[in-house]
């Protein structure tokens, strides 16, 4: 009976794994369904219908009348079916995946309508260009005999004429259409012939409807429709735009004919190869129309050009413009635009422009612009900038830009930024800004301002500023949030740092005031002090640095050097006032500690006169050498 079970049991699993598989295998076209509608609109019921079926459509707002009203009893049919009732003629429904494509029948047009033996050097194709789906003509299509490098638009009328060589034994057109598929056609030589070209469209644009079976919403993607080579199965992308492309450039608007604009967005898949061309102009190029499509290892442009792509040389007497990459060397008068990469030298006496990265060096008497990464040296007598990150060195007459980071160096005139973590240097006339991690060193002459963390030094005569300190700041005014290095300056302020006001005494001067901030290794003093007695007045001000070392949360000692002018009734002498201290602080509350210790002192002076009121010395002078040394005491306490 055991074995029986077993048996019983393992038929029934192969069953029910049978049935599933075959359920999975079933095409979504052999689907059944049932229900009912009266009276609702098309695209409604297309929602129905791929809920039932659990599956995705996909089509042309264009094509269907979605509001359209439809009445419908279907009880266990295919989906084939049903859509055979409500899409009787002129539709087709491919299958790919889980997804129908639903798209008007392609319409049949004989390609040839006439054919004239001709027996001259040249012949002539002309015709229409169609859509295959509406019929409709195409304006603005390129026809292209890639052989002969021979082209041709179609105007508004969707028509064209094309001129060909006779002495090739073979021709065949390429139709080429941003949004369709390329469509190519052989064509018979040595015959002037009429002919009409129907291409399909490659997406169906911003109109495409996408119906899932848990939604009725256009998402925000654009589905792309393309038909692989066998014509059986669809596979769906996303859009994509082509941004890098040079008539997209001021330089591209202003030297490119629309008819050029229109031919690259066409063409953008073909690309060919020849050994050299020469242009006058855009257009009129040894390559005829088409060397925007012509990769040279030779360019030589007596005004201006307009190439494919240079691997080799590219002389411009004003210009050159590129599709694609440029290798090795580029010189132009004016300026140079590369919509892909550039590898070499590229000078200009204006402008450069590369869409893509640059690997070597590019040199301006104004100005370069590169959208992607750097990676070598970039010389501009006004301004660089680099969209992407920078390995090497950019020198800019003003200033210099890098959108994604610095590896290297950044010397500017005037300014220098870069918007990422910089390894390196950063020299400007006047101000560096770095927006992360900086590691290596920034030298302006006025202002270095950096977001992130400075594992190196900021130098500037006047204002340093940084998130975090792990290194050494030497300006006038030093600035930080957080510090684990040093802030060598007038003011050094450390926002999360340490910040104390002293009032203490000593041997000479029983009121004096300082302002202590930095960090615990090193602190700025700023001071000023007061010996107020009648007739033996004196005053100090002046600059020191401090240590702290700490023992506990209650015990430390620090030492400080200063150095204080002392006022004895005129500013015409110098009387310079040297201390060097040692103190022990103990610390009774969170603000307040009390603190005090030795000091060594060295006094100079060259004062010889008594002011009315004043000391005349504030200690006797060695004889002759205006020098006096002594050692004395402070004692303070210190606020915050």
């Amino acid at each position: 009976m055991k074995q029986l079970a077993g048996l019983v049991s393992a038929a029934l699993l192969t069953i029910l794994l049978l049935f599933s598989t075959a359920s999975t295998a079933q095409s979504i076209l052999g689907r059944n369904v049932s229900f009912v509608v009266n009276r609702q609109q098309l695209d409604q019921v297309l929602e129905i219908l791929s809920n039932k079926a659990n599956f995705y459509f996909s089509y042309n707002s264009n094509i269907i009348k979605g509001d359209s009203l439809v009445t419908l009893t279907v009880y266990n049919k295919t989906v084939k079916q049903v859509m055979e009732q409500l899409f009787p003629n002129g539709y087709e429904y491919r299958e790919s995946g889980n997804y129908i494509i639903l798209r008007k029948t392609p319409i049949k047009i004989p390609a040839v309508t006439s054919r004239t033996e001709t027996e001259e050097k040249y012949y002539f194709i002309s015709g229409y260009i169609l859509d295959d789906q509406t019929g409709e003509t195409i304006p603005h299509a390129s026809i292209y005999e890639k052989s002969q490098l021979a082209s041709a638009m179609s105007d508004g009328q969707g028509y064209f004429k094309l001129k060909l060589k006779s002495r090739y034994s073979r021709a065949s057109l390429t139709v080429s259409k941003d949004l369709y598929l390329d469509t190519t056609i052989a064509v018979q030589p040595k015959y002037n012939q009429q002919m009409s070209i129907a291409i399909m469209p490659v997406e169906v644009s911003d109109k495409t409807i996408t119906i899932t079976p848990y939604t009725f919403e256009v998402p925000d993607s654009i589905v792309v429709a393309v038909r692989k080579a066998d014509s059986t199965h669809w596979i769906y992308t996303y859009r994509k735009a082509d941004s890098a492309m040079v008539d997209k450039t001021n330089i591209g608007r202003w030297f490119l004919s629309t008819w050029q604009k229109v031919q690259a967005i066409n063409m953008k898949k073909f690309f060919t190869v020849r050994p050299y061309q020469l242009s006058l102009l855009p257009g009129l190029s040894t390559n005829g129309p088409l060397n925007s499509q012509v990769i040279n290892n030779v360019s030589l442009n007596v005004w201006g050009g307009y190439s494919g792509g240079v691997n080799g040389v590219e002389l411009g007497g004003w210009f050159n413009i590129d599709n694609k990459d440029v290798r090795w060397v580029q010189f132009a008068g004016w300026f140079n635009v590369v919509g892909g990469r550039m590898t070499g030298v590229q000078l200009a006496g204006i402008h450069n422009t590369v869409m893509d990265s640059v690997n070597g060096v590019q040199g301006s008497g104004i100005s370069n612009h590169v959208r992607r990464n750097f990676t070598g040296a970039q010389l501009g007598g006004i301004y660089n900038h680099v969209g992407g990150r920078l390995n090497g060195v950019q020198a800019g007459g003003i200033g210099n830009y890098t959108n994604s980071g610095t590896t290297g160096a950044q010397v500017g005139g005037i300014f220098n930024v870069n918007s990422r973590s910089f390894n390196g240097a950063q020299i400007a006339g006047v101000v560096n800004a770095n927006f992360k991690n900086m590691r290596g060193a920034q030298v302006a002459g006025l202002l270095n301002v950096n977001l992130g963390e400075v594992k190196g030094a900021q130098i500037a005569s006047i204002i340093n500023y940084t998130k975090k300190l792990s290194g050494v700041q030497i300006g006038l005014i030093n600035i930080a949030d957080t510090s684990d290095g040093y802030s060598i300056g007038l003011v050094n302020i450390i926002f999360k740092g340490y910040h104390k006001l002293a009032l203490y005494g000593n041997e000479e001067f029983p009121f004096n005031a300082a302002f202590k901030t930095g960090n615990s290794k090193l602190y700025s003093i700023l001071l000023a002090g007061v010996e107020p007695t009648k007739d033996e007045k004196a005053y100090t001000f002046g600059y020191g640095l401090g240590h702290e070392r700490k023992f506990n949360r209650k015990l430390a000692l620090n030492i400080e050097a200063t150095t204080q002018h002392v006022y004895l009734g005129s500013w015409d002498y110098l009387n310079l006032l040297t201390r060097l201290e040692a103190h022990v602080h103990l610390k009774l509350a969170k603000w307040f500690s009390i603190y005090a210790g030795p000091s060594v002192s060295l006094y100079y002076s060259d004062q010889e006169t008594k002011f009315t009121g004043y000391k005349q010395n504030i200690r006797s002078l060695d004889k002759g050498k205006n020098l006096a040394v002594w050692s004395g005491f402070t004692v303070g306490m210190h606020l915050f």
